[in-house]
């Protein structure tokens, strides 16, 4: 598996790959044909970031079963999607702030996709060629709004409600 992950060293911020505990600087765009240097850099002194830094991120819901049921909803018969801001992420291990500590708040695990270029019009077919890699992510969820508005973005937007990385696979085979 190659393991993509994002750093902070004073003022700079880049990727790199981690392979065997060992971090390799990445040249050059991460979406592109990147280069990565041969020596390893010491990962002392480096701040681990969110993996990716999107200009969007899509969530879809009730996408499966067990969840709808726990929710008391039936499964949808399209995709059930929202927006959540970017400004919800944060780096995996990072403390996550609950705004409204007598709401229930609850968390999900789920896998990212990360889609490594812009596109649109894809079909399901050709789909998987767009996808960059998976990482993890938790899905924080204010209830007490949710479940008092027809939207899910506020309840699920607040800052620090989507822990994601640390790193993004770009090999991983999610079918399997």
């Amino acid at each position: 598996m190659a393991a993509i992950g994002r750093f902070q060293k004073g003022d700079e911020i880049f990727h790199a790959k981690v392979v065997d505990g060992q971090l390799f600087r990445l040249r050059g765009d991460v979406f592109g044909s990147p280069s990565f240097d041969k020596k390893p850099m010491p990962f002392k002194g480096l701040k681990t970031l969110a993996p990716v830094a999107p200009s969007k991120i899509i969530a879809i819901g009730l996408n499966y079963a067990d969840h709808a049921r726990e929710q008391n909803k039936p499964l949808p018969k399209e995709p059930l999607f929202w927006f959540k801001a970017p400004s919800s992420l944060i780096p995996d291990g990072a403390k996550i702030e609950v705004p409204f500590p007598h709401h229930r708040t609850d968390y999900e695990a789920e896998l990212a996709i990360v889609i490594g270029r812009r596109v649109r019009n894809v079909t399901p077919t050709a789909a998987s060629r767009f996808i960059f890699g998976f990482t993890s992510a938790q899905d924080i969820s204010d209830r007490t709004i949710q479940n008092s508005e027809s939207q899910w973005a506020r309840a699920k937007s607040f800052d620090t409600f989507t822990p994601l990385g640390p790193y993004v696979e770009t090999k991983l085979d999610p079918r399997t």
